[in-house]
């Protein structure tokens, strides 16, 4: 049986582009409204701006899971496009379900349960301190316990549902990716109001819609391990193989810390929001709840960056392991081009009307009390100058995860730590406190400034990196050249050898 994945060689890359990340940008938007749509039903249901809030600090937590699952997935992912490239040729059905792939599948998705575990076992007995140090208020903590007990109980769906739907992309199947995410999706969808309001069961029922949800969306996701065309999964495939796990986790690795970066951005983001906002006029809560649609903003944005380049993960590291360097740097420029476009769109749309964005959230009906012009009022700061610079971020993203298929992952990584920790944390330390010092309760304001400045600094990062890295492609290319040059002299001088010899003769 010939290699099935073969033609990520030969179509035309901009169609290959199209089949891969149309879907996989689907899918992600689709894992996004997971999220979005429960803060949507919350936001225009009696909890409102305080269960908004809840959902925010349990946030963190949910990314920890999916940090993890992105270790394992994403560099499996990666793992599996190179070797396809590497190994274009023959494959039997037993010669799969022995391979390096069966073996490497299987034994990330071990790592994954055992991972899901280790979570589980700390985040449960100390989940009130921990949400305590998230950002969760006297209002707030106990809706937050609340919507942590249901997610955080389902985490191994969770987590097992991210960790498989990157394999079935990269096994070349980005549709059945595309569909799995989304019957979870429409049936939180669906589930949502049901359970909220029809139920009365408020953010209980926006937890049970989503881990429903996640669990439809991990079963679709086994079904497909049994028809998977680069590997077949078998007792034997699940005994570890330390070597193949560690280069799926070095392939994985700079997803596992752009995900721990973010995580430490949204702490960071609600300790310092609480601990400013109570110093002005929008109070500890408002903060805490605005930047919680503003992840979701964000999210869906950077999820349309992630789905071009992720889709195009497999062609990327199936052209680079069959040596086809052209259609590498074509694939990366095209990928870069979408992404500029999708950025200016992005950032003319949250520029223009950011106070229609922020409606969509609910302008709460609770009879909390808190003062629904502030909230409007700072949602519409955090929007136009959190967000800014999205674009820039966007470059960020393609760009460590084109790294990433490529078989680089220290560029990958120092890419996603420059923007989201060398360069974010300090600013957001330095930046309000400076200006808290010359006009007190401004700081609030002005912390949303390192948002921006943290995209630049890493978008240069970035550029940097490429230049560098196709730099080395070239070199590459032209090394392979030569060696390809001087294999086909040799080949060629026996050939003519064998033909002068008398016994070859006539």
């Amino acid at each position: 049986m010939q290699n099935d994945n073969a033609y990520m060689g030969e179509q035309k890359v901009g169609r290959l582009l199209v089949k891969f990340s149309v879907p996989c940008m689907l899918a992600l938007l689709v894992s996004a409204l997971y999220n979005i749509v429960d803060q949507i039903f919350i936001g225009n249901s009696s909890v409102g701006m305080y269960g908004i809030a809840a959902t925010t600090v349990v946030f963190p937590i949910t990314v920890i899971g999916q940090a993890f699952a992105y270790l394992c997935g994403d560099g499996t992912a990666a793992f599996m496009a190179i070797s396809e490239g590497e190994d274009a040729g023959v494959m039997t059905p037993e010669m799969r379900k022995n391979s390096r792939l069966s073996k490497a599948v299987a034994g990330t998705l071990t790592l994954t349960v055992l991972c899901c575990a280790v979570i589980m076992a700390i985040a449960f007995p100390l989940k009130v301190p921990i949400l305590n140090a998230l950002g969760a208020s006297e209002n707030t903590i106990g809706y937050a316990v609340d919507y942590f007990n249901i997610i955080a109980g389902f985490f191994p769906a969770f987590m097992l549902m991210n960790m498989l739907n990157a394999v079935v992309r990269a096994d070349g199947s980005p549709r059945y990716a595309m569909a799995a995410s989304l019957s979870g999706a429409i049936l939180n969808i669906i589930l949502d109001p049901v359970f909220i309001f029809a139920c009365g069961w408020g953010i209980k029922g926006a937890a049970w819609a989503t881990v429903i949800g996640q669990v439809v969306s991990l079963v679709l996701c086994i079904i497909y391990l049994f028809r998977s065309r680069m590997f077949r999964l078998s007792f034997r495939a699940f005994i570890p193989d330390f070597r193949l796990i560690w280069k799926c986790i070095r392939l994985g690795i700079s997803s596992f810390i752009n995900q721990i970066a973010i995580d430490i951005m949204a702490i960071s983001l609600n300790v310092l929001l609480k601990s400013y906002g109570a110093l002005s006029v929008y109070g500890e809560d408002i903060p805490i709840a605005v930047i919680g649609i503003e992840t979701k903003v964000f999210t869906i944005v950077l999820n349309i960056f992630a789905g071009l380049v992720l889709g195009g993960q497999p062609i990327l590291g199936y052209n680079y392991g069959a040596r086809k360097f052209d259609r590498v740097r074509h694939c990366y420029k095209l990928i870069l081009l979408w992404t500029l476009i999708v950025g200016a769109a992005a950032t003319i749309l949250i520029e223009s009307i950011p106070q229609y964005i922020l409606a969509a959230f609910g302008t709460s009906t609770d009879s909390s009390g808190y003062d629904q012009a502030l909230y409007a009022e700072y949602g519409v700061y955090t929007l136009r100058i959190f967000l800014a610079l999205i674009i820039c971020n966007g470059v960020t993203k393609i760009s460590g995860v084109a790294f990433q298929a490529l078989g680089k992952p220290g560029k990958a990584m120092a890419v996603a730590l420059v923007r989201d920790i060398v360069a974010f944390i300090p600013l957001v330390i330095l930046i309000p406190y400076i200006s808290e010092m010359h006009n007190p309760g401004s700081g609030v304001i002005s912390l949303l400034y390192a948002g921006p400045a943290a995209d630049f600094t890493g978008c240069v990062l970035a550029a940097i990196l490429t230049v560098f890295i196709f730099r080395g492609l070239r070199k590459e290319e032209a090394a392979y050249n030569r060696n390809l040059g001087l294999a086909e002299k040799f080949n060629a001088s026996v050939a003519t050898e064998n033909s002068d010899t008398p016994g070859n003769a006539g």
